[in-house]
């Protein structure tokens, strides 16, 4: 069902009368059933996350925080970020008072084209809040600039703009509406009014969903902070993303290849910057490495590192190196065409090898102690990647994608049991590898990578919690409990003779 606000009759009152006499105009207003606290708790989250209202935002950054709901004296101020930061614009209105005070600085997705912009988040209250039923709650924005022509594109050229919000206690209803205080060399049109249309049905749905007990399912920047990894991601974007696009040799999308990588290889390098901070960095392997992009990006930033995978790619022949002897593996070149036949399958492995002519082409999953493994959409090896990283006693990542079961064959993880969980193939793939990594003895982390893939749940291990699992005896009941291994080797070998996939 579509968002249909009512527009303010001509005429009628406007709520928002600033002090100083600049004229305000309001522009829609909508019944809703949310209060007072579900107004501030979603606009709270709107500030934070003004990437929820526009796909050219990256974050906010947080610069001050001053609050004013305590006595004048008891005043709080937190200022976030170790920067110099703005001075706030306090604007006053008539019948309402100042309750909190909050600067950000929005980032926007491609600072080549627009630039970040400062900005105040002001929220007020009804003076006559204690005695009358009705509360107003107002929250402004005031962009820190003088002209529209100083407005980035990401942001609708007004002066400022204000969501106001009205609850009868009574009858527990109420209204939310927006207000424009135009430029004086700028007045409205029709791109300001769909503006005003997507702001105000974005809050009412949110409100809408506060009120009904919606809870986020999903939680990024549970390990490494946001501005972090989004800073290392322009910087790579900046550097690599256009020369990379622009030779692509694959079949394949470019662009969501080149982006998700990117988005990987920035989460990666900070994650790596927090574990090695005091150590040397062990170096990487990628098993199942695709089109070899990822291997790439991570020499190319200096992080020592090789890959392989099944099936060689046109690619290879632009993103593959020579490497160090000693200090990486013995191969020289970064991507090698090898199958994955772990050595604990031996049994299996000797009975194929012995009729096969690609002796020279296995590697047995055996790594130096330490290396990081990534597993990125490794299908056949994803859950395989947890108990290779506990039999050689290394860190790992993986991201998971197609389900395959320990015998690389493909099918559906059982739904998880847990209250909440989804039951999606997907959600059902995850919960399984994660546990497979619990039962090697892995602390196992999720973080929900900012990529752009449907596929995007990362799974971290890189602290045990069980570091008495035996290779002779815990790995092989880990390998029949999930389904066992039978068939694994020839599944294997045919990935050899088939078209690479598209992922």
């Amino acid at each position: 069902m579509s968002f249909e606000p009512e527009p303010f009759a001509e005429g009628s009152p406007n709520p928002v009368v600033e002090t100083s006499g600049v004229p305000w105009t309001p522009i829609f207003w909508k019944k809703c059933e949310f209060n007072r606290g579900e107004f501030l708790k979603v606009m709270d989250n709107l500030i934070r996350n003004p990437n929820i209202n526009s796909s050219w935002l990256f974050r906010a950054d947080i610069l001050t925080e001053q609050d004013f709901t305590t006595r004048p004296t008891e005043s709080t101020e937190q200022t976030v970020l170790d920067t110099p930061n703005p001075t706030p614009i306090v604007l006053q209105f008539k019948g309402l008072r100042l309750e909190r005070l909050l600067v950000r600085r929005l980032i926007p997705r491609n600072p080549q084209r627009d630039q970040p912009l400062d900005q105040t988040c002001l929220t007020y209250y009804s003076d006559e809040m204690s005695e009358s039923t009705t509360s107003r709650t107002m929250i402004v924005y005031r962009p820190h600039v003088s002209s529209h022509l100083d407005v980035p594109f990401y942001h609708p050229k007004v002066k400022a703009l204000a969501f106001f919000h009205e609850w009868d206690r009574e009858k527990n209803e109420g209204t939310v509406s927006i207000h424009y205080d135009f430029f004086h060399d700028y007045s409205s049109n029709s791109k300001l009014v769909r503006t005003a249309l997507h702001l105000l049905a974005t809050l009412h749905k949110h409100g809408e969903g506060a009120r009904s007990g919606y809870v986020k399912r999903v939680q990024h920047d549970t390990i490494i902070p946001q501005a972090t990894v989004q800073s290392t991601y322009t910087r790579l974007k900046k550097k690599y993303a256009r020369k990379l696009i622009e030779g692509w040799v694959e079949d394949t999308d470019p662009t969501k290849h080149c982006f998700e990588d990117l988005g990987i290889a920035a989460f990666l390098i900070q994650l790596w910057a927090e574990i090695y901070r005091d150590r040397p960095f062990p170096g990487f392997v990628d098993i199942g490495c695709g089109n070899g992009l990822l291997v790439y990006i991570l020499r190319e930033e200096g992080y020592a590192g090789w890959g392989f995978d099944a099936r060689k790619r046109k690619s290879w022949s632009k993103f593959g190196s020579i490497i160090d002897r000693g200090i990486e593996e013995e191969n020289e070149s970064s991507l090698q065409q090898l199958v994955l036949l772990p050595a604990v399958l031996h049994d299996q492995k000797q009975r194929v090898i012995q009729n096969s002519e690609l002796t020279d082409q296995f590697h047995d999953g055996l790594f130096k102690e330490g290396t990081f493994i990534i597993s990125n959409h490794a299908d056949e090896l994803t859950p395989w990647t947890p108990i290779l990283a506990a039999i050689s006693k290394c860190p790992f990542i993986m991201i998971p994608c197609c389900s395959h079961d320990l015998s690389g064959a493909r099918f559906r993880a059982a739904a998880p049991k847990e209250k909440g969980k989804s039951a999606s193939a997907y959600s059902s793939l995850v919960e399984w590898v994660k546990q497979i990594a619990e039962d090697c003895g892995w602390a196992v982390e999720t973080e929900m990578l900012r990529i752009p893939s449907t596929r995007n749940t990362g799974i971290i291990g890189r602290n045990r919690l069980d570091d008495s699992v035996s290779i002779d005896e815990d790995i092989p009941a880990i390998l029949r409990k999930y389904g066992g291994t039978e068939g694994y080797v020839e599944n294997a070998i045919k990935l050899m003779k088939t078209a690479p996939r598209g992922h």
